[in-house]
């Protein structure tokens, strides 16, 4: 998708302005306006793609007989809120599938985190959509587990530093309790 970089440096300008902020008047952020949307396109890179598109940008798979759970934990990760463009920050994702006659490369479960990261996001829609793209990818038995701390929580309102939220997104056998179980004590275990 082709971004109309004049028109969002021009709105970012016009943010500055109603700020009360001229980056004509200040030599150290008049290029700002294009250093923001520049960025912009990089962090919301997974706004242009659809989660069907990130299966098959990062889907690639390999034949295997093994039946047992594969994890790849700590994944770090970064995503802003849909509610305030906020940061979500110190995000470590989780993810955890039973291969059913395939597995994913393990650097392509990483790309699938980022890419659906890279979104204006709730971080319960971020474990949707890494459960829903790894679900096209190797089947139906899969959970993600998140884990971050939001700014909008930590650096502004209520401004509770260090609080962090937890999510569980399940699918398939994970929404059985031995099965949840068996996959937090691998991700807990060092």
């Amino acid at each position: 998708m082709e971004v109309n970089n004049k028109a969002a440096e021009a709105a970012i300008f016009a943010l500055l302005l109603a700020m009360k902020i001229n980056p004509k008047n200040h030599a150290d952020i008049e290029a700002t306006p294009k250093r923001v949307v520049k960025m912009l396109q990089e962090v919301w890179e997974g706004e242009y793609h659809t989660n069907k598109e990130i299966a098959e940008m990062f889907g690639k798979s390999f034949p295997t007989k093994s039946r047992g759970m594969v994890v790849v934990k700590d994944i770090p990760a970064f995503s802003y809120c849909e509610h305030h463009l906020a940061l979500m920050y110190n995000m470590h994702i989780d993810v955890g599938y039973i291969p059913h006659g395939k597995v994913i490369g393990l650097s392509k479960v990483a790309r699938i985190v980022d890419m659906c990261c890279k979104r204006l996001q709730l971080q319960e829609k971020i474990g949707y959509d890494i459960c829903d793209v790894m679900k096209m990818v190797v089947g139906n038995d899969v959970i993600v587990r998140v884990r971050a701390e939001h700014s909008c929580v930590t650096a502004r309102g209520i401004k509770k530093a260090g609080s962090k939220t937890v999510t569980l997104e399940t699918s398939g056998v994970f929404e059985n309790t031995e099965y949840q179980e068996k996959f937090l004590t691998l991700i807990n275990n060092r």
